[in-house]
C-alpha cells in the first residue's frame, strides 16, 4: 500500500515536471528553460506555468483509475494537492 502511493507520487512528480518543461519551452518563444522560468519568475507567472504543467497529472491520475490502481492514483493526488498548495503559497508572497 505505501509502496504504491510512493510511486504514484514519484508518477505525479515526474508527470509535473514533464509539463512544466513542455508548457516553458512552448511558451517560450526557442529560449532556454532556465530563461524562461527566471522570465515567468520575475513577471510573476510563474506559479502558473506550474499549474499549467500539472496537467499531466490528470492523466496519470485517471490511467491509474482505469486500471483500478487506486493507491498510485491517490499519490498523484496528493502530489496534485501538494503543487496547488505550493503554487498558492507561492502567488501570496
Amino acid at each position: 500500500m505505501k509502496k504504491d502511493i510512493i510511486i504514484g507520487m514519484l508518477v505525479g512528480l515526474i508527470a509535473n515536471s514533464i509539463g512544466l518543461l513542455a508548457a516553458a519551452t512552448l511558451l517560450g518563444n526557442g529560449d532556454d528553460f532556465t530563461n524562461v522560468i527566471k522570465a515567468a519568475a520575475n513577471e510573476g507567472f510563474l506559479g502558473k506555468l506550474i499549474s499549467l504543467g500539472a496537467v499531466l497529472n490528470l492523466i496519470a491520475f485517471f490511467i491509474f483509475i482505469k486500471k483500478r490502481q487506486d493507491y498510485r492514483a491517490r499519490g498523484v493526488l496528493l502530489i496534485t494537492v501538494f503543487i496547488a498548495v505550493f503554487t498558492f503559497i507561492f502567488k501570496l508572497y
